[in-house]
């Protein structure tokens, strides 16, 4: 549930910056989102390398796929990678729509965590879905 909080309180602080005219570049909703999806994804990144959750982040990985824990890094990085992107102007849409892809990637995942009871559990799946195409959509408005 942090990092959709996250997400809300930064958006809407920088949406606010913008309609008070602190920056013209925050007078809009994309470029708001951008803040607040940076934020969550340099706090979801976070989760990669620190424990207790970089070890829930590992059990939730299918067993099929190979080196769990390098798994976890790699995608550690490539959330970094992404937060960093979105502060880019020229790269905030390709870094966008990359975190977006990410997501359906990693969703199934969180699927297999949420039935099995293993890894992260921090809401039930229903919640987790919606939250998770609210996270791909915030990206989508990013991108443009």
């Amino acid at each position: 549930m942090a990092p959709l909080i996250v997400l809300i309180v930064v958006t809407g602080l920088a949406r606010i910056a913008g309609w008070l005219h602190a920056t013209d570049w925050l007078d809009s909703w994309p470029h708001a989102a951008r803040l607040g999806l940076a934020a969550l994804f340099a706090l979801t990144s976070s989760a990669h390398f620190l424990q207790p959750r970089r070890d829930g982040l590992i059990a939730m990985v299918p067993p099929r796929l190979p080196n769990p824990a390098a798994l976890v890094t790699v995608t550690g990085f490539l959330e970094l990678a992404g937060a960093v992107g979105l502060l880019i102007p020229w790269a905030a849409p390709l870094a966008a729509i990359c975190l977006a892809v990410m997501l359906v990637c990693l969703f199934p995942a969180n699927v297999r965590a949420a039935r099995e009871g293993s890894g992260i559990q921090t809401m039930p799946l229903p919640l987790r879905g919606l939250v998770q195409v609210l996270f791909i959509g915030a990206c989508v408005l990013a991108a443009f």
